[in-house]
């Protein structure tokens, strides 16, 4: 079926995106309950436009449980300005808003994994409903897609700025640049492990430039991951033409990671207790243990350790005590 034949989006936005000016409103999505016969998703959208120019598209909230992101555009949304702008930027700190508000992954009202629902359905679940907006109303208005991730309450990261390895080397370059700009203390060329219905996806097949993030985890913000993310939205803005003034990113540089393959990922076999052997940014080689999962249903039984794939240095871990079999126990990227 193509675009053209879809029925129009459920999603009505209170705002004008082609208007000049600072408008804060809504994204509102119909959806009948129990409570509320004729109720609504109410998305909160922010839109500053000061003529013309590039337009940056910023989210978080993808996940309802990782939190960098809804806290820089919450606060960006708040204190930016027309006159700060020269193009439009569109901010949604909680894209998955239901998700936001219930503290979990996915959304409570239909178990959607928002980066798994793209291009979504205007006749579909609430999740697809949002997805399909996005796809059809608000990727195509960017030039630019900034969306924030961490690890939720399943994973800790380091602390990086991302973009894919594409097809469309000077996409890819352009994608690269905003990474740099972003100036995290880690810079990733990134592998995803499963991008079928990811927003990212979505984004890049369209031509956009997108970038990500991954700015720490365990269902909650620091102030460092926080100020991480509120300096890094602000240096992309600057590096992309649509915030005027200088750049204020630090001279430091960032260290560049990469994921090359998927030897890059460790799994779980066992279900038990997880006992962490590498810390985070440590280095480690092929073959050595990074974890240990402890039985848990009787004492006397023997751990079993969780190996490396690669030699790198340790980017990502399993979050919670428990470790069930097939979650994610350890991430080793490559040093570049």
């Amino acid at each position: 079926m193509t675009v053209s034949a879809l029925r129009p989006s459920a999603i009505s936005p209170t705002v004008d995106f082609s208007v000049d000016g600072v408008q804060h409103g809504f994204l509102r999505l119909p959806y009948s309950r129990d409570d509320s016969a004729w109720g609504s998703v109410m998305i909160p959208v922010t839109v500053i436009k000061n003529g013309e120019g590039p337009t940056a598209l910023l989210t978080g909230g993808n996940h309802g449980d990782e939190y960098e992101g809804p806290i820089a555009l919450f606060d960006l949304a708040r204190t930016l300005t027309a006159e700060d702008v020269a193009g439009r930027v569109i901010i949604i700190p909680a894209m998955n808003y239901p998700a936001f508000v219930s503290a979990t992954r996915t959304s409570p009202i239909d178990r959607g994994n928002m980066n798994r629902s793209f291009p979504g359905k205007p006749d579909g679940t609430v999740t697809e409903k949002i997805a399909d907006y996005f796809q059809r109303e608000l990727l195509p208005l960017a030039d630019i897609v900034m969306d924030f991730h961490s690890g939720g309450k399943t994973l800790d990261f380091l602390p990086f700025c991302a973009a894919h390895i594409l097809p469309d080397k000077r996409q890819e370059a352009r994608s690269f640049e905003l990474v740099d700009a972003f100036c995290a203390p880690y810079s990733m060329k990134m592998l995803e492990i499963d991008a079928v219905g990811m927003y990212d996806t979505a984004a890049e097949d369209m031509g956009k430039i997108f970038i990500t993030t991954e700015l720490g985890g365990g269902g909650t913000a620091t102030a460092k991951s926080a100020g991480i993310a509120k300096q890094g939205v602000s240096n992309v803005l600057r590096k992309a033409g649509i915030l005027k003034g200088p750049s204020t990113a630090s001279v430091t540089r960032t260290q560049w990671l990469d994921m090359p393959d998927g030897n890059c990922f460790s799994f779980a076999e066992d279900a038990g207790l997880i006992e962490p052997l590498v810390d985070m940014g440590e280095s480690v080689v092929t073959g050595q243990a990074v974890a240990r999962i402890h039985p848990i249903g009787k004492t006397g039984a023997v751990p079993k350790d969780v190996c490396t794939k690669r030699d790198g240095i340790l980017c990502a871990r399993h979050f919670p005590g428990l470790v069930k079999p097939g979650d994610c126990v350890a991430v080793v990227a490559v040093t570049i």
